[in-house]
């Protein structure tokens, strides 16, 4: 947004490139500049002097109209409010004496109180939202930094101010676990997820401690391992009865899909019989959530049926959870979207329907290679081999539309 506001346009290409992954020939080809030109504006051996070209840039890369070169400036760093009573400014801001709070605290001339972790609470929450959206790439530097700063706060609270401090970083902990996870960092991911349990179990939070558990299962699953899956989901399960109805049936899905990746269906569909009865109460009392499952709902339980059914090559049933869960799922999910509908791709390729995985995968491509590596990106490849394994002449063009943005 600075590099925008001065139109230093080498900047600005430099820093979207970083967040988004883009090559220079694929972000040229948004902007309508050839691969050379895009590297010697980057350089700085050559300014954008054309009106014509400017336009092309800002509308190539999305530059919403409030933020483009000679509008009204918006703050640099906006960040949420707390609730419509709180003391906060028009423009996004803190005011008041809850930015002076904030601001003592994170250089250390004051310690935490209540208001301030509410506040980072509540920027946590809108960091997880962001996510949906851009993907883990962008944000991993600043919850990294952001986590430092909540354990620093540590030692100079007591009581019940040091409990949800310690609870706030086994939240932080687990957001960076799944960022790490979602871009096939293993180890990284396992670690993090360890250290969110042992705070979370330092910190008397059964919920956290549970999620860490069902989310270990996730990464069992996502790399092939249904046996290991079905363990810790159902160590998730027992571990923490006392959980909440969320909680508890997000650890049952996960071990019906260790059970459905497993081929075993009647335990399978058993379980997600038992955690879609847990997503019901979880609705009707959706106050007693943990933050962290705010995406947790019938559309999500559709999709993850359809993942389901996937696994134990139920191409129809796939299908239609998948296309329905889609239909719902809202557009701020979007690296969700990318995700599921690589999955539709494949489920419609299973099912011998090569003109509709083509379809579906064509749409997905841009999302997927943006946001949706290496998981969506994957899938898409995997609905390539059933095509290529059917025989399929749609697989070339869908192997060809994969390389265009590799």
């Amino acid at each position: 947004m600075a590099a925008l506001a001065t139109e230093d346009w080498g900047a600005v290409f430099r820093a979207y490139r970083g967040l988004t992954g883009l090559s220079q020939t694929r972000l040229g080809a948004l902007v309508g500049l050839a691969q050379p030109d895009v590297s010697e504006v980057e350089r700085g051996h050559r300014r954008v002097t054309s009106a014509e070209v400017r336009d092309r840039i800002v509308s190539g890369l999305g530059v919403p109209e409030r933020v483009r070169p000679g509008a009204a400036s918006p703050p640099l760093l906006p960040v949420p409010g707390l609730a419509p009573d709180s003391e906060q400014s028009d423009d996004g801001f803190p005011d008041g004496d809850l930015l002076e709070r904030i601001t003592g605290v994170v250089d250390g001339s004051r310690r935490a109180d209540g208001p301030t972790l509410d506040w980072l609470e509540k920027l946590l929450a809108e960091h997880r939202r962001a996510e949906d959206f851009i993907g883990a790439r962008p944000l991993v530097a600043v919850m990294r930094e952001q986590l430092r700063t909540v354990v620093g706060l540590y030692g100079g609270t007591r009581g019940s101010l040091a409990e949800r401090v310690v609870r706030l970083a086994a939240e932080h902990a687990q957001f960076l676990a799944w960022m790490a996870q979602d871009q096939g960092a293993t180890a990284r991911a396992l670690a993090w997820y360890d250290r969110s349990h042992e705070w979370a179990l330092e910190a008397g939070d059964a919920d956290m401690a549970a999620t860490t558990l069902s989310m270990k299962a996730h990464l069992a699953w996502s790399k092939g391992r249904a046996e290991r899956c079905v363990r810790l989901a159902e160590a998730a399960r027992s571990s923490a009865p006392e959980a909440s109805s969320a909680v508890r049936g997000m650890a049952a899905q996960m071990a019906g899909r260790g059970h459905a990746l497993a081929g075993t269906s009647d335990a399978a569909h058993r379980l997600l019989d038992e955690a879609q009865l847990l997503v019901g109460r979880a609705a009707e009392r959706p106050e007693d959530n943990p933050p962290w499952l705010y995406f947790y709902d019938e559309t999500w339980f559709t999709l993850q049926r359809g993942m389901a059914a996937l696994h134990l090559r139920d191409w129809s049933s796939a299908a239609e959870r998948l296309t329905a869960g889609l239909d719902a799922l809202d557009t701020s999910y979007r690296r969700d979207r990318a995700w599921y509908a690589a999955c539709l791709a494949h489920a419609h390729a299973g099912a011998g329907d090569a003109d509709r995985a083509l379809s579906v995968a064509r749409a997905t491509v841009p999302d997927a290679a943006e946001v949706g590596r290496p998981h969506a990106w994957g899938e898409l490849h995997a609905a390539a081999a059933v095509l290529r394994r059917g025989g399929a002449p749609e697989s070339g063009r869908l192997v060809e539309l994969l390389r265009a943005y590799d």
